[in-house]
């Protein structure tokens, strides 16, 4: 039923991930390859629908094999099987186009389990692993608040939080002790460095950065 492509140079795991597979996938027709290179083979003369890939291989890096696949079988579903943890083979690996992350220290039928929830279309991605990536979401949207905060002045912040709150440019104006002509300015500052163009954006970007709270 399934053509799947497992990347792992290590034998004995290799042997672990084909019956796991198989007990997922009893129909599958699987092709082994043991680094980059025989990887990199096999998916140029085959057409895959799930890649079981291991990041740390000897002649590189699994997520060589991730893009390959990315770029000319978008269709097909390529999932991490590491020992690798870390934010950063995290984020290299599903920026590389993983569309799930599995440790391989999880016991065999949690494993299972979560390649047979693939056809659900549920991501195969370990309890940690998830964690991590909402995680590195949260922090990444944190810090991009608050840059955008900082990269204002307090003119600027005061002007946007009127606006935002639905002001018109002379109640602004005269909320603030400025002339139109100024609060115009301030506006037209606030749009460059916000990326937006529109009174609607603008409250909304009030609105996140807590400025429209009376």
């Amino acid at each position: 039923m399934k053509r799947v492509l497992i990347v792992e140079d290590v034998t004995e795991t290799r042997d672990w991930l084909e019956e796991a597979t198989l007990e997922a996938f009893p129909d599958s027709d699987i092709f082994e390859s043991r680094n980059v290179r025989e990887a990199l083979f096999s998916v140029k003369g085959h057409k895959f629908d799930l890649g079981i890939i291991d990041l740390g291989l000897p002649d590189g890096s699994g997520t060589q094999v991730i893009s390959a696949l990315s770029d000319t079988q978008p269709e097909a579903i390529t999932i991490v099987a590491t020992v690798m943890g870390d934010d950063a083979s995290v984020v290299a690996a599903l920026s590389a186009g993983a569309k799930g992350y599995l440790l391989k220290d999880s016991p065999k039928e949690v494993f299972v389990r979560h390649l047979r929830q693939i056809e659900q279309g549920i991501p195969a991605l370990s309890p940690s692993i998830a964690r991590r990536i909402l995680d590195h979401f949260r922090k990444t949207v944190v810090t991009t608040e608050t840059d955008v905060e900082a990269n204002l002045t307090p003119r600027e912040k005061d002007v946007l939080g009127l606006i935002g709150r639905g002001l018109r440019n002379s109640e602004a104006a005269k909320a603030l002790g400025l002339s139109e002509s100024t609060v115009a300015s301030h506006i037209k500052s606030i749009y460059g460095k916000l990326g937006i163009s529109s009174r609607a954006e603008a409250a909304l970007q009030a609105a996140r950065l807590g400025l429209t709270d009376t």
